[in-house]
Formats: structure tokens, sequence, C-alpha cells
């Protein structure tokens, strides 16, 4: 099972690396960091560099596309050479994945129309631009496309994904691999479980 991960100037780490750790771990797959030429790509705060080992070309029809997102999402709306890549890969594709602001692309690529998809919370009303119905969950899968909230929440997709391009006990023994047990020491990961006006300081955070 083939995996490619499209990384753009700007990504967000976690959005890529959690994911990619779940599918690396698991039986069959190899995942692949891809752009539109091999080479360095670094992620939103400027002090992350992950290799992309191969451009756009070579990697035509991977089984599995999985966009993540970050701060550099709303450039990487206007490269069409990534946009052009999504589309043409997606008909062959097993599945078409995102994770929090990556979403976006799959609109901008034409793929959301129509269909339930889900994306960070401070951003979710933006994917009714490109159709969509959005849904406030931690993935949503619908049919081969399935989408992921914020960040974290890229590694609950890849498990979610495992499970069904593998099975379930496939996923669990992966969960127990990487120990993916989260005990937060906070309930404030989400808007309707942390203190009022903790929102407005998040958003600062990350733009």
């Amino acid at each position: 099972m083939q995996v490619a991960i499209p990384l753009y100037p700007r990504f967000t780490a976690l959005d890529a690396v959690g994911p990619y750790t779940v599918l690396a771990f698991a039986p069959g797959f190899t995942v692949t960091f891809v752009a539109a030429e091999p080479g360095p790509v670094t992620d939103d705060k400027g002090s992350l560099t992950l290799e992309a080992t191969a451009s756009y070309a070579s990697v035509p029809r991977p089984d599995v596309i999985l966009v993540p997102g970050g701060i550099g999402t709303f450039d990487a709306l206007g490269d069409q050479a990534l946009l052009d890549w999504i589309t043409e890969a997606h008909p062959h594709s097993r599945w078409t994945t995102s994770v929090c602001s990556g979403a976006l692309l799959l609109g901008a690529a034409g793929l959301l129309d129509g269909r339930k998809a889900t994306t960070h919370w401070a951003l979710l009303e933006h994917l009714a631009t490109y159709g969509a119905e959005p849904v406030s969950e931690r993935t949503v899968v619908e049919g081969k496309i399935v989408t992921a909230a914020g960040v974290s929440a890229g590694i609950d997709m890849a498990l979610t994904l495992l499970a069904q391009a593998s099975d379930v006990e496939t996923a669990q023994a992966v969960q127990l691999a990487i120990e993916y047990d989260p005990q937060p020491p906070f309930n404030a990961g989400s808007p309707r479980t942390a203190p009022a006006g903790l929102a407005e300081r998040a958003i600062q955070l990350i733009v």
C-alpha cells in the first residue's frame, strides 16, 4: 500500500508526521513524502524541515493520498501543480485523505462538493465554500474520502484508515506499538470544552 504525503511550504509538522508514524508502522505500507520537486520543505514554525524524496510526477497513482494542513495551506490553494496532482491522482486512489486545513486543498481540487467533511474548528465553515457539508467530528469518512479535524486528529484518522485498509486488529496493534493512549491534562482540546475566551488566544498561536 503506497501512501503519498504532499509537502508544501509552512505545512504543520504533526499533520504529516502523526499519520506518517501510524502508517509507517503498519505492515505492507510504504509512506513517501512528495512535492513538485524532491528536496527539503520547511514547516509553519520555520524550524523543522522534512525531505520530499519524490516528485508528484514520479508518484502519480498512490493508493492513499494524505494531504496535511498548516498556515501555508492558503498559499498552497494557488499551487496549481499540487491541486492538479490531487485531482489526477484521486480517481486512482483507494483513499484520499486530509488533516486539518488540508481539507481545503481537497475542496479546491473539487473533491468535497456534496460531501460531509471536517477540518480544524477555526476553519470549519470555510468548507461550505467548496460545496461541502461541514461536520464537527474528529474524523469523517465519506466513501473513500476521509478528513480529520485539527493537527492531532490526524493520528485518529490514520488509525481509522488503517482499520479499513487492513483490519481492526492491525490498527489496534499499531496504536499499542506507538502507545497512543491520550490522557490530556486539560479538557481544553475543543471549543466546546475549552474555557471561555480561550479560542481567541488559541487562534493567535496559529496565524
